[in-house]
């Protein structure tokens, strides 16, 4: 079987905290001869906390299905055409919203717009060096998807005007991620069947939020972590408790996979 993590909410808390029944679960699981991926929104360049990739996954699949590596290898890594993305750029700022740029080695903020703000702030200190600026490096940005404030009277005109390339998830009225069409976790979890040979009905995923949906839909048991949305928990096959109270090997001990 092949299973699939979402990191926050999932495999660590708002503070990273990954608890050690997490750990041993996933390496247990891989002893008994399943695989193991992070399937994540974050982009590539956002998933390189040390404890994190220690834990010793098969692969990850980034920014919502647009990355797959396996065995440290990168086997698909689909970029936004420069075209596309400068197109974006200029929407999105013409329209006011302040953009976040997420890509396989670096993420692109105009650490200007993201001052006082406590997720910009999270970034700007995690990231160090591989934060470059959107402005500074206009037009060369390598990216697979963007986030955006995008606190603006005229934001659904926005949407509208690049609606053709992206399918955009709210996380809250402000917030949004833009990922480009044809692409999410559950096509992230196809992908890795197809190349694993394995049928997407032999996986299980684990995750806690919106942008879990597809995932959650895809694979073959869906498992929604204790403090999930209402809406998350009504796609699951089992809630199982809060990652905290051992959520994790609670359900791979249900399913009999450890």
């Amino acid at each position: 079987m092949i299973l699939f993590f979402d990191i926050d909410g999932t495999l660590w808390d708002y503070k990273n905290y990954i608890p050690d029944s997490t750990k041993l679960a996933i390496k247990k699981a891989q002893e008994n001869g399943h695989h193991c991926f992070i399937n994540t929104g974050r982009a590539r360049a956002f998933v390189h906390n040390k404890e994190l990739l220690s834990i010793g996954f098969d692969g990850i699949v980034s920014s919502c299905g647009c990355m797959i590596e396996y065995k440290g290898e990168t086997l698909f890594n689909r970029v936004i055409p420069k075209e596309d993305a400068i197109r974006t750029l200029e929407a999105v700022k013409r329209h006011g919203f302040k953009a976040i740029l997420e890509g396989p080695k670096y993420l692109y903020m105009d650490r200007s717009d993201f001052e006082g703000d406590m997720y910009g702030e999270k970034v700007m200190r995690e990231m160090g060096e591989n934060l470059l600026g959107i402005t500074d490096n206009w037009g060369n940005w390598e990216m697979n998807k963007l986030s955006c404030d995008c606190t603006s009277p005229t934001r659904d005109q926005c949407f509208k005007e690049i609606g053709d390339l992206y399918n955009y998830i709210l996380h809250t009225d402000t917030i949004v991620e833009m990922v480009p069409k044809g692409f999410s976790k559950g096509t992230g979890v196809l992908e890795v069947c197809k190349l694993l040979n394995e049928d997407p009905r032999n996986t299980m995923a684990f995750g806690d939020s919106i942008n879990d949906k597809e995932m959650l839909e895809t694979a073959g048991i869906a498992v929604a972590m204790g403090r999930s949305s209402d809406e998350t928990k009504a796609l699951a096959d089992f809630v199982t408790s809060n990652l905290e109270d051992d959520g994790i090997w609670k359900a791979m001990n249900k399913y009999q996979l450890i």
